[in-house]
């Protein structure tokens, strides 16, 4: 394998590493600091027993950039609470999992521990795991939709985290996306036991993509039901919710449960 070394194998290192996958997941994206490029390049693994913290999945980010071990720790973090923590598919999660960033320092362009510089290479970072997870998420054990679940008014982060969760972890909540209904019951009942204490109901808002379908902790009086539906058919989808109580804002991304999902872990044994 040694022997076998080289610069442009990313490729063929997201085949190595792929279980029940069904596609390899790589992407690369170059950025501009003080006017010298820098690349960073990621793969990942994973398609079931997904869930936060982190999951059965493998996670690996190189990049060129010359950043000093406490900052690259500081930023691996940040970006695996956005990224790979941020994501589930079945709310199972495994002992084997890693996520692993390696900054060589070949291209020479040091990274400040803060200021433009260090904006520009924790963001690339950033959506270049963010990337890594979502293909995770829609490459799902049996999943046919994705979905990304946004929650604002929050209080905190974490009170928008648990109530996410809540709902890209519901079982009911999945089967209705694979089924495409919009079962707004199903979501809110989610959102009301994710276990905020003191949750005021009545100033829970929420959305389907575009579609405004409960206001104030009930259905929306202009909210139809074929608007929902169209959605719901969609392979990408929006739920938003704002709880009317404070700024804060979290999202999680997660897929539908399907048929599929059922008969792949009913025949695969590890």
């Amino acid at each position: 394998a040694i022997s076998r070394l080289e610069a442009d194998n990313w490729f063929n290192a997201a085949e190595s590493i792929m279980t029940t996958d069904t596609q390899p997941k790589a992407t690369s994206r170059q950025v501009q600091i003080n006017g010298q490029t820098i690349t960073l390049t990621g793969i990942s693994k994973g398609a079931g027993m997904i869930h936060p913290n982190m999951a059965t999945m493998l996670g690996y980010v190189g990049t060129d950039a010359k950043v000093s071990q406490d900052l690259l720790q500081q930023l691996t973090t940040e970006a695996a609470d956005l990224s790979f923590n941020a994501i589930t598919i079945d709310g199972d999660t495994s002992t084997n999992d890693s996520f692993i960033v390696m900054a060589t320092g070949a291209s020479g362009v040091e990274i400040p521990s803060s200021g433009s510089g260090f904006n520009v290479f924790r963001q690339a970072l950033i959506e270049i795991s963010q990337q890594l997870a979502q293909m995770i998420v829609r490459d799902g054990e049996g999943a046919t939709k994705f979905i990304t679940i946004q929650i604002d008014g929050g209080k905190t982060e974490a009170e928008c985290k648990q109530v996410a969760e809540a709902i890209a972890h519901s079982p009911l909540v999945k089967t209705a996306f694979f089924a495409s209904d919009p079962n707004l019951g199903r979501i809110l009942a989610a959102i009301g036991y994710a276990g905020i204490a003191d949750l005021d109901v009545s100033g829970v808002q929420l959305w389907l993509d575009d579609v405004w379908v409960a206001k104030d902790g009930g259905r929306h009086p202009d909210y139809k039901e074929e608007d929902g539906q169209r959605v719901m058919k969609k392979a990408e989808i929006k739920v938003k919710a704002n709880l009317g109580r404070g700024t804060a804002t979290q999202t999680v991304w997660t897929c539908d449960l399907s048929h599929e999902y059922v008969s792949i872990n009913a025949d695969y044994r590890s």
